[in-house]
């Protein structure tokens, strides 16, 4: 094996493929285009809103999403995404 730095995550894994516990998925095909579904929902954007927020607020958001390397709305949409969905964690 190469000298790959993996994650401890990455080690689980690797070590879950190599004990053979994975399963091949069945209709595969159907699974990929029901993926490919949700994935055109979510990035779709056919809609506008306009807000009001603090000037403050609003040059924490930009800070944030030059440290994330995303625009700095793509990181609003993400949150608006999360908190919707109910995968936004509070720390």
């Amino acid at each position: 094996m190469s000298d790959l730095k993996l994650t401890p995550e990455e080690l689980e894994l690797l070590a879950s493929y190599e004990n053979e516990e994975w399963q091949s998925v069945k209709n595969i095909q159907e699974q990929q285009e029901s993926y490919r579904s949700y994935a055109r929902a979510t990035f779709r954007k056919d809609k506008r809103i306009n807000i009001r927020i603090s000037e403050k607020d609003l040059l924490a958001l930009q800070k944030r999403a030059i440290r994330e390397g995303i625009p700095y709305q793509t990181l609003i949409s993400s949150l608006l995404h999360k908190y919707v969905t109910g995968t936004l964690v509070e720390q």
